[in-house]
């Protein structure tokens, strides 16, 4: 373990901020504004997990505090929910707790269900009907979950589903609203609480426009224009739906044509159509000028697939994006590509952009942006400042002043290698954040490469050999290329850095965040795309493009003998302080595996811990930080919790499954529970054998003030 800073204490300000909002909204009814944003990280009711982030600032933190350091080795599974009825799928989705009811989507047909908080029965569930575009969505099993709101007092459940439909259902039936949204003429759909959203995407669209076609809500957008899907829920901002998307995976991309995936907003009580945001600007717009050779009019992505974050009381929403069409060549697509590879805030009640940063431009590495950004307030130099943090693949964590767009830190443009590639343009600098430090490898060099042993690290160098070196802008390299070799490896790579399945949590009373990373070097050679282009069952799009992602895998260059190419860690988890922009400690993430532990090659040597090979879910407490991985055994999974503090692990308990993406807690007569999303199954943790009086021993002066002031 690293540790550089042993103890860290709440700020006076930020208590004394939480303090006066509860004191105004219990005592005196009023909502009292204490700082810019100081709400995002607010709740109501202590117990609830509205967001399928926690809150609006997607923190993934609890304050809940009945389980603590302790007690958490006495924590029993009180219930599971098994998937296996809705069709299994990966462990993405993330449960909200509201109003004494779990809700969540399983299956590839992402089936809203609800969820008795006490015992884990099913109450009711949701299915849409069959169509086309959902039987084409090579999403539809990556429901990340389901936003909840209430309109008038009625709690009401939003969902868009792989179809590209939205929802609002009631939460108490399940059936969708009345008077909400406008009919889908499709057999067997409901004639409200839904919006086909499809036709508000494409209607000033010039492709659409300009194909003289008849919509036909069964099939969407026709192929040979572009493809649109989701993978995550929308966020209500005061009374707008944001609503993101997801295009078709751009590694599987061969043509040069796609629907851009621009930002829709919808109001939350009628459905109706409020207004969209495009992510391709067109001309007159802000970074038009980015897009040459008139890509902009024909090509598209741009998708915001991840999760977003709102900043309710400044009314901002913050939409993460990734490239455009096609990974790993642009060539059709000269210039920045903005708003590609970025973080937009915008004005959730009329669309309208109010600041954005471009984290990566010209993106060919596939560096979408995989994680909501996270939002908190910090104090810099004495300066209280209302943040927004955003991890990304490279194992950056860029910084800005969410109501300004003002980095934290300073943001230099560095000079980056061009490509060799014919026909590709790639920008000759990309931002480089001053701070907060990369939190995982970002170059693999001779001495990066494993080293157990002489023999081992020998066969990694001849391994090597046959591969360009380089950092994370280390350009892909075509077949055949001058150079002969076979590719280029960057660091991280696709599966690396901070991913999809493994969000960063923050504590808000602290400004401290909680990465977890995987060091992972990818490599990717791009071919003619007609070779590619034959491979594809159903490409979107018409126009071939000159090159297209070929050979090479998302999880790197094997190493010697199938273990590791790159020393380890193989994850870690880093703690760092954004009230400063240093890192406190780091650790392994969990244990060795076992075909590392075990491997021949390896006997009788004293291997350090490496950390699991994926990344993992973690969520914050008021006394420690959660986190699943393999054990020290290399197979079993675990839940563990750290000191957040110095990084030391203070207990674990054995998990059915292996935790990944994310986890959450709520209370719910008077009992606190963790669910913990594993494959298959909702597992939900409880000290069962305790009772209330005695849990409350455990609680400190403050969480006794809480309490009686709720």
């Amino acid at each position: 373990m690293i540790n550089d800073r042993r103890k860290r204490e709440v700020k006076p300000i930020q208590a004394l901020k939480t303090i006066i909002s509860i004191l105004c909204t219990v005592i005196l009814g009023l909502t009292c504004i204490t700082a810019s944003g100081q709400h995002i990280n607010y709740r109501e009711n202590s117990g609830d997990w509205r967001y399928i982030g926690g809150d609006a600032g997607h923190t993934r933190s609890t304050p809940l505090n009945q389980i603590t350091a302790e007690n958490f080795e006495n924590l029993e599974i009180e219930w599971s929910w098994n998937d296996a009825s809705f069709g299994s799928t990966p462990p993405r989705s993330t449960p909200v707790y509201a109003n004494g009811k779990l809700f969540t989507v399983a299956g590839a047909r992402r089936h809203v269900v609800s969820i008795d908080p006490n015992t884990g029965e099913t109450l009711w569930s949701f299915r849409e009907p069959n169509t086309f575009r959902w039987e084409y969505s090579m999403r539809a099993p990556w429901g990340k979950g389901v936003a909840y709101t209430e309109i008038d007092g009625r709690g009401v459940v939003l969902i868009v589903t792989p179809a590209f439909f939205l929802y609002a259902l009631d939460a108490e039936t399940g059936k969708p609203l009345e008077d909400w949204g406008q009919p889908v003429p499709l057999d067997g759909f409901e004639e409200t609480g839904v919006v086909d959203m499809i036709p508000d995407l494409v209607r000033d669209w010039g492709p659409w426009l300009n194909s003289g076609q008849e919509y036909d809500p069964d099939i969407g957008i026709p192929l040979e224009l572009g493809y649109i899907t989701n993978s995550s829920p929308p966020i209500v901002v005061n009374d707008t739906i944001v609503v993101g998307n997801s295009a078709e995976q751009g590694y599987n991309q061969t043509r040069t044509e796609n629907v851009p995936g621009d930002i829709l907003g919808y109001d939350v009580r009628t459905g109706e159509f409020k207004w969209k945001f495009h992510v391709i600007p067109r001309p007159g717009e802000v970074g038009h000028e980015t897009w040459e050779n008139d890509a902009w009019s024909y090509t598209g992505d741009v998708s915001s697939w991840a999760p977003l974050s709102a900043d309710p009381e400044l009314g901002l929403v913050y939409i993460p994006t990734n490239a455009a069409t096609i990974d790993f060549y642009g060539g059709f697509q000269p210039g920045d590509n903005l708003f590609s590879a970025s973080l937009i805030a915008l004005n959730a009640d009329t669309g309208e952009r109010a600041w954005h940063f471009q984290m990566v431009h010209h993106d060919v590495w596939n560096n979408d942006t995989p994680t909501a950004p996270l939002l908190m307030d910090v104090e810099v130099d004495g300066r209280m400042i209302p943040g927004v943090f955003q991890a990304t693949k490279q194992a950056f964590l860029y910084s800005f002043n969410r109501e300004t767009g003002e980095p934290i830190w300073p943001i230099v443009e560095r000079p980056v290698p061009p490509s060799s590639v014919p026909g590709e343009k790639l920008s000759p600098t990309q931002p480089f954040p001053t701070k907060p430090a990369p939190y995982d490898v970002q170059e693999l060099t001779h001495d990066g490469l494993i080293d157990f042993t002489p023999e081992l690290r020998d066969e990694a160098l001849e391994i090597v050999a046959d591969y360009k070196l380089g950092g994370i802008f280390n350009p892909p390299i075509q077949k055949d290329n001058p150079e002969g070799i076979t590719g280029s490896i960057w660091c991280p790579g696709e599966l690396g850095g901070t991913n999809i399945t493994g969000p960063p949590a923050a504590d808000p009373s602290t400004g401290i965040v909680y990465t977890i990373s995987r060091t992972n070097c990818g490599w990717r050679t791009i071919v003619p795309g007609e070779e590619r282009d034959i491979l594809l069952e159903r490409p979107t799009g018409v126009t071939i493009a000159d090159y297209a992602v070929g050979l090479g895998t998302p999880n790197g260059v094997r190493g010697p003998r199938g273990l590791p190419l790159e020393k380890p860690p193989y994850s870690r988890i880093t703690a760092i302080d954004l009230n400063t922009g240093e890192h406190l400690w780091w650790i392994p993430n969990g244990g060795t595996p076992r075909f590392v532990q075990e491997h021949p090659a390896l006997q009788g040597l004293d291997i350090p811990p490496t950390g699991n090979i994926n990344h993992s879910a973690l969520m914050v407490t008021p006394s420690m930080l959660l986190h699943t991985a393999i054990g020290d055994d290399g197979e079993t999974p675990y839940m563990f919790a750290i000191n957040k503090e110095t990084g030391e692990r203070l207990g674990s308990i054995e998990s059915p499954g292996l935790g990944m993406y994310g986890m959450m807690s709520y209370e719910h007569n008077g009992k606190q529970r963790i669910v913990l999303q594993t494959p298959g199954q909702l597992v939900a943790y409880s000290l069962a054998s305790v009772s209330y009086t005695h849990l409350r021993a455990h609680e400190t002066r403050e969480d006794r003030v809480f309490r009686r002031l709720r």
